[in-house]
């Protein structure tokens, strides 16, 4: 026999129409687009405002607020609190399974009583959708994210992959006015993530509600995100399209996070005074006196054995402190008492033609011309 979902709870008053076409009937549903406005309180003060389709990124180190932010945005935590709008609904008004907001926490969190098919159909049985119907969603839910076939199992019965992909159909087929993803792929492998990663996008592409995915994976961030969020301690430090905070970050972390070298420090007359000791020149200094970060590539690092002549105007003198292959390159940590620890990137050729290994001497340089200075 096909296996059934659960008896739905008590209709929700806040639900959509049940008269309305439904998911898995054959008709096309009128496109509902949900805005959202949050103004959450706690551990800091941040308003987030973001039109039907938005998909925002939260990205931070460890404690920076993120998982914070998603449970005071579903009314789970008494550290934070959202006054909460989706579209037309007060949703921070109301207890936290009437919000019409779908979570997917970096554990899944699935009813382990209940098969997948039955944990993916639970949301739309619960906002009123026929048992047939449901189940039939939840079917081509599953099926979109490679575990149809495993529909009939529980939860003890998945790999911690599987896991999470249900507990990522289980979200989208409820058809929520705001999407919640804790970092949602983090459990699968490579292939498996570029996958379900095609087919998260594909779908909040036409999704109307508001998505906020937290995420440490910069790829994630970039193919999936109109704007990236950046929380450190709390507060906002930056809000702005992917592309901007790649080239522009505001916080070393995402600057790191990037593969980028990351130097904090005060501005002077022709560059910074890294907090670390040193200083560095940049062909486009900011006015002095002020706070900024230094952002540079790790290609823009050349290494010497011996004190480079010509046109550097930044060299230091260091050590070889690790060596590590990252795809067909080679990145080498370079530690120096004259300037902040950084990251050179080479080519294999280079590092053997150099003689690098652990412990060597070496002369670090940068031009100024690939130094970026942000006001911070």
């Amino acid at each position: 026999p096909e296996p059934s979902a659960p008896e739905p709870p008590e209709p929700d008053p806040s639900a959509p129409d049940p008269s309305a076409p439904r998911a898995g009937s054959g008709s096309a549903p009128a496109v509902a687009r949900w805005p959202l406005h949050a103004d959450v309180t706690g551990f800091t003060t941040l308003t987030l405002d973001a039109v039907p389709g938005t998909t925002l990124a939260v990205v931070g180190p460890n404690g920076a607020g993120k998982t914070t932010l998603l449970r005071a945005l579903l009314g789970l935590t008494p550290r934070a609190r959202a006054d909460l709008r989706l579209g037309d609904l007060e949703a921070g008004a109301l207890p936290p399974h009437r919000r019409q907001v779908a979570w997917v926490p970096q554990d899944g969190a699935l009813f382990p009583h209940l098969s997948a098919l039955a944990n993916t159909a639970y949301g739309l049985r619960a906002r009123g959708v026929r048992r047939a119907e449901a189940v039939r969603s939840a079917q081509d839910w599953l099926d979109r994210l490679g575990v149809g076939h495993l529909a009939r199992r529980r939860p003890a019965q998945l790999s911690g992959g599987q896991a999470q992909r249900v507990a990522l159909a289980r979200a989208l087929a409820a058809r929520p006015r705001l999407l919640l993803l804790d970092e949602p792929l983090a459990a699968l492998d490579q292939t498996t993530r570029a996958r379900v990663r095609h087919t998260l996008r594909t779908h909040l592409a036409d999704f109307g509600g508001v998505c906020v995915l937290v995420t440490h994976d910069p790829v994630e961030a970039v193919s999936l995100a109109d704007r990236v969020l950046v929380l450190e301690e709390g507060r906002l430090v930056q809000d702005a399209p992917p592309q901007d905070v790649a080239r522009h970050p505001r916080s070393p972390w995402v600057a790191r996070m990037l593969g980028r070298n990351a130097w904090p420090g005060t501005t002077t007359e022709g560059g910074l005074d890294p907090a670390d000791g040193g200083r560095l020149v940049a062909a486009d200094p900011l006015p002095p006196h002020g706070e900024a970060l230094a952002v540079f590539p790790p290609e823009a690092v050349s290494l010497h054995r011996e004190r480079p002549a010509g046109s550097p105007r930044n060299v230091w003198p260091g050590t070889v402190r690790e060596i590590v292959a990252v795809g067909s390159r080679m990145r080498v940590l370079v530690a120096s008492g004259s300037a902040p620890d950084l990251v050179a990137e080479i080519t294999p050729q280079s590092a053997a033609e150099l003689g690098l290994a652990e412990g060597v001497a070496v002369w670090s340089s940068v031009k100024a011309t690939e130094v970026t200075l942000v006001p911070q």
